[in-house]
């Protein structure tokens, strides 16, 4: 049938979530569909059936198309290591490191490669729903785009953009996305969205047609503020800068924002549960000493975010917690700083280094140049728990004969699903000899509802989740609802249809 573009007046403003719920609407209409993003920036990402990995919006936007993840539906993923320099993932595996210097030149080539995936998943389906990056208004990085009009036009694909009401200004940006891009660029948009209202729609409806005026383009809907977006795993950096508000009888569970967090998503079950509250902490904040758990997150790179939180004085308060009594749980780079020591003799992540971890656990990592990149099942804490690996390091010591979890043992390659076969088909990760200090290399551990209690119970408090994939199943299902009744999907659907 066709595929459909949905680009931005901006980051942040709900591209990716529309994205999700018109994949889902549109596969309850009974049509293939599947998701596409030529380039993410992220560190949040998940394993995919090919034994590659993509950004965490394209694997939930693939669940909400009712397949499996895919590393064509994010050919070009790049994941910040440090200021200037970012990983660069093509078709789901590392290819190097792109520096600010040189990240224009690099990205052209992988047009052809954008394209080619891009092409594949065309032929697998109805519709292919794409989401861009960023925004088109960003004319500074036109020259050589992948993203988004230098993707659309490339491929001729039809362009819907997404303004963000709840910000403010969205009829400047809207309008303005128009009088600043290039005339052959404005000519592939059809249309726009207005997203994230709140309130009386008939407030709008002068500023609606304002809008069309003013481009040109009509309009297909006013979405409103889209409340089940908060059960969807999110992996823009931005929803980290939001606080909570705490509730008394609530046991506070703390995560500090380190300058390369990445899956903060493994966080998300927790947060929804309702007798615990989740705070994840800022720099220039310390850690509650109220907290009853204290989480340290993955990393994109760990020896710089262990620089950070010496910086910031979290090393005082972690190891002050735990003399405490209370338990520390470390997830992936997480996991490696809570041992004696992190060895990088090779420069994985910057100049060769070794550095002295939190040592809480007696366990010491070497990072290497293979990903581990696979998706596991097991038990752990008593409960049974299914996620993925990826990680690049190899981790021994004494703590890990005490593993977190029992790692189903299959047979077949690394890349064989539903789940890798483990060279030693024993153990993953450690847990130090007095029980309060965990850590594992398994991502999304937490969405399995037996794990998830026995976790809180340990810190005395009561689960009332179930899986927090089924909930998530069931927020695309409401958002789908939601666009139905908001956005003129048969338009789409039609402006779809136009796609070269």
């Amino acid at each position: 049938m066709g595929a459909v573009m949905l680009q931005g007046t901006g980051s942040d403003v709900g591209k990716s979530v529309l994205v999700a719920g018109l994949c889902r609407a549109l596969a309850n209409r009974g049509l293939s569909v599947r998701p596409f993003k030529p380039q993410n920036m992220s560190n949040n990402a998940a394993v995919t059936m090919d034994g590659g990995e993509i950004g965490r919006a394209q694997a939930t936007q693939a669940i909400a198309c009712r397949v499996a993840p895919h590393t064509d539906m994010n050919p070009v993923l790049l994941k910040p290591q440090a200021d200037r320099t970012s990983q660069l993932i093509v078709h789901g595996r590392v290819r190097g490191t792109l520096g600010s210097a040189n990240f224009r030149e690099a990205r052209r080539p992988l047009l052809g490669e954008v394209l080619e995936s891009y092409q594949r998943l065309r032929a697998q389906c109805d519709v292919v729903v794409i989401e861009g990056a960023g925004s088109p208004a960003e004319i500074n990085l036109r020259a050589g785009d992948i993203a988004n009009m230098g993707f659309a036009r490339a491929a001729d694909v039809p362009v819907i953009l997404v303004g963000d009401i709840d910000r403010g200004g969205v009829i400047a940006a809207v309008a303005g996305t128009r009088a600043v891009i290039d005339p052959a660029d404005a000519a592939m948009i059809h249309g726009f969205i207005i997203n994230k209202f709140r309130g009386d729609p008939a407030l709008f409806d002068d500023g609606y047609r304002a809008i069309e005026q003013l481009t040109g383009w009509r309009g297909f809907g006013l979405v409103p503020w889209l409340g089940d977006a908060v059960s969807l795993p999110s992996e823009d950096a931005v929803i980290l800068e939001r606080g909570i508000d705490r509730a008394s009888g609530r046991l506070l569970i703390a995560c500090p924002i380190l300058p390369r967090i990445s899956n903060f998503d493994d966080l998300d079950p927790l947060r929804a549960e309702a007798g615990v509250d989740l705070m994840m902490v800022p720099p220039g904040t310390p850690i509650p000493a109220e907290a009853a758990l204290i989480v340290l997150a993955g990393s994109k790179a760990t020896i710089a975010d262990l620089a950070a939180l010496r910086a910031q004085g979290w090393d005082i308060d972690i190891l002050a917690h735990h003399r405490q009594g209370k338990p520390v749980l470390g997830l992936c780079g997480g996991y490696q700083m809570l041992g004696r020591t992190i060895a990088d003799p090779l420069g994985i992540e910057g100049a060769a280094a070794h550095v002295e971890g939190l040592g809480l656990l007696d366990i010491a990592t070497t990072l290497t140049p293979t990903k581990a990149l696979r998706d596991v099942a097991g038990t752990a804490l008593g409960g049974r728990l299914s996620g993925y690996e990826m990680h690049m390091g190899e981790t021994t010591g004494p703590d890990t004969a005490l593993p977190f979890a029992r790692l189903d043992d299959t047979t077949g390659p690394d890349t064989a699903l539903p789940f890798a076969r483990l060279d030693d088909g024993r153990g993953d990760g450690a847990i130090s000899p007095d029980g309060l200090v965990m850590g594992s290399y398994v991502h999304g551990l937490f969405a399995d509802p037996g794990l998830r209690a026995s976790l809180l119970a340990r810190i005395g408090a009561a689960s009332g989740g179930g899986d927090h994939r089924v909930l998530v199943d069931q927020a695309l299902d409401r958002i789908a609802d939601a666009l139905e009744t908001h956005l003129d999907i048969s338009g789409l659907i039609d402006i779809a249809r136009r796609a070269g």
